[in-house]
């Protein structure tokens, strides 16, 4: 019923989940990242107790199937689950259960993985892996958001589509981006979209919020109004 990318930028740190589903609210039920450990999607009746617990582990040191073989040793339901992880190695693994609907599985990359079930081919899961592996010259997000495009043109979700989410994390306690679209006709679209609006309204100032190396920010009230005027003026010679 889902399909989903976990990613690692090694260059950056960057750890990233893209997801989508024929299911409402996706992006409150499957991504679990934290930054210099680990991304998860968790997924196929969620446990949402798996990611933080896989990411616990990863923090410890253990490996990526390490991490997932000890969380899913206490999950009674395991043959109902699918969960990827990819670690600040980039390593990954994957687990998916036995009772898991068909078509279901994964593909792992160099630095991501791919997993998805309740699909309607087995071209979906490869064909978003394909287009992660090769747009390069993409930056992350949407070079992420053309994978799930490509997947969902081999067929995506075989009941259809409703939910999407975008989560990415960098050097913070909480995501650079965190966009989800919980009921849509057209979920990857709208992410598009979202995504879009974030790199002109939020991307510019995401160096004045507060952060490990600056922990209040920005407060100098004039240069802030300086900076709203700027982008004010950017906004409207865009339109």
């Amino acid at each position: 019923m889902t399909w989903s990318i976990v990613a690692h930028d090694a260059a950056t740190g960057t750890f990233a989940v893209a997801v989508t589903t024929c299911n409402l609210a996706v992006g409150a039920a499957c991504p679990f990242l934290r930054s210099g450990v680990g991304a998860v999607s968790t997924q196929s009746m969620s446990n949402r107790y798996l990611g933080p617990v896989v990411l616990d582990a990863l923090a410890r040191g253990l490996s990526p199937q390490l991490a997932l073989d000890s969380a899913l040793a206490g999950d009674e339901g395991r043959g109902l689950r699918q969960i990827h992880v990819v670690d600040r190695f980039g390593r990954v693994a994957a687990h998916t259960g036995a009772n898991c609907v068909e078509w279901c599985g994964s593909v792992a990359g160099d630095g991501f993985s791919v997993a998805g079930n309740m699909l309607a081919n087995g071209d979906v899961v490869p064909a978003t892996a394909k287009v992660f592996a090769t747009r390069t010259d993409l930056a992350l997000p949407e070079r992420l958001m053309a994978a799930l495009h490509a997947g969902q043109a081999a067929g995506g979700d075989r009941r259809g589509k409703q939910s999407a989410a975008l989560v990415v994390t960098t050097t913070e306690d909480f995501p650079d981006i965190n966009l989800r679209v919980d009921d849509h006709g057209e979920p990857l679209v709208e992410l598009s979209r979202l995504l879009a609006l974030w790199r002109v309204q939020a991307e510019p100032g995401q160096h004045t919020r507060p952060s490990r190396s600056n922990p209040a920010g920005l407060v100098d009230l004039d240069a802030i109004e300086a900076g709203w005027r700027a982008r004010a003026m950017d906004l409207r010679f865009r339109r």
